[in-house]
């Protein structure tokens, strides 16, 4: 059943509530999400991780909340105080407004817009300003440096990330997040796995998400943009990167997910558990995977995804043409086996660095 775009009635009311549910939301999941990491992590290591404050480890995250906010702020004496300020808030809020646009089910969102997916992409990548005012506010050059790693990461992961998106508008038909979800009678992992893969690759070399967490990267950064960062501003760079992480994760549902759609639970639940299964597979990806180097994730993104993602694109239209009412179950065979063979064969001759990938 659809809500009515204007529920729950009148402009001012549907922002009014749309805006504490996303709000409320973004900052439950977050601490929800930080607990599965830890903890999932801690097992996967053979640890445990977590388990003092709260049953489970559940108040951890709280704990570590109130530590920060005890934290001294400090200030880089010859740093700029103004943009060192602004610098977290200008990364943080984009976050938010990301999930203006996602759909909790049908017709539960802010604003259905019709260029959705487009707006996902342009405000998404403001978080990236913030970053760089971040690095270059701190007067460190180890910031700098990972300030500027994250603009080179953007730039050239933003390329294959959206042409893997063109895919999925395509097949639907619509930029609407929400039109999208309507469209996938058989989920669109099924008929654009290699766009997921893509997709979901970029995403986290985007986000600084291991293994591309290369704009803190400790062990040549020291901490990379936020060095000269503590207290609170330090929590807002914490909590943008899990924020951005569920963004990430929600959108991965929405477009390749089918969304809020399932049967039996309620529809804004199958969307709250397909995003925590994302999530997780990015827990599992970070926990296995080892850093790369940065010209090896420059590498992946010219080299390797930007030439799928054309392919991709390609063999997308053409199958659109050939059934321009819906894509039949069939085709998801035929695309997993594309996408499996062309990862293999482009795995053969592509070189990554000082070798070739291994798959």
């Amino acid at each position: 059943m659809m809500l009515p775009s204007d529920w729950p009635g009148g402009f001012w009311w549907h922002w009014l509530v749309f805006t504490v549910i996303i709000i409320a939301f973004v900052l439950t999941l977050v601490m929800g999400l930080i607990w599965i990491e830890r903890r999932g992590m801690g097992r996967m290591q053979a640890r445990l991780g977590p388990n003092r404050v709260g049953p489970f480890g559940l108040l951890q995250p709280v704990a570590d909340a109130i530590k920060v906010l005890l934290k001294e702020d400090i200030v880089p004496a010859r740093g700029d105080k103004i943009v060192h300020w602004l610098a977290p808030v200008t990364a943080f809020f984009p976050v938010l407004m990301v999930f203006a646009v996602v759909p909790f089910q049908n017709g539960a969102l802010l604003a259905d817009l019709n260029i959705g997916i487009l707006y996902v992409v342009a405000i998404s990548s403001i978080s990236t300003v913030g970053i760089l005012m971040a690095g270059w506010s701190s007067s460190n050059k180890y910031s700098l440096l990972g300030g500027l790693r994250e603009v080179a990461a953007v730039v050239s992961y933003e390329v294959p990330l959206v042409l893997s998106v063109v895919g999925v508008v395509l097949i639907a038909g619509s930029l609407s997040l929400n039109q999208i979800v309507l469209a996938q009678n058989i989920p669109f992992i099924l008929l654009q796995p290699l766009g997921f893969l893509i997709f979901f690759i970029g995403g986290c070399a985007e986000i600084n998400r291991s293994p591309f967490d290369l704009f803190e990267a400790d062990s040549e950064l020291v901490a990379g943009f936020h060095t000269e960062y503590s207290g609170m501003k330090f929590a807002m760079f914490y909590l943008t990167e899990y924020g951005e992480a569920l963004a990430l994760s929600a959108i991965i549902t929405t477009l390749f997910l089918s969304g809020w759609r399932g049967p039996i639970l309620p529809p804004w639940l199958w969307f709250v558990l397909k995003t925590i299964v994302v999530f997780f597979v990015m827990v599992w990806t970070r926990t296995t995977l080892p850093r790369i180097r940065i010209d090896q994730l420059m590498a992946l993104a010219w080299k390797f995804l930007f030439p799928l993602a054309i392919i991709n694109l390609f063999i997308t239209a053409i199958e659109v043409l050939a059934w321009p009412e819906a894509l039949p179950w069939t085709m998801t065979l035929v695309n997993i086996a594309i996408m499996a063979l062309l990862v293999l064969l482009w795995s053969k001759f592509f070189k990554l660095g000082w070798g070739r990938v291994a798959v």
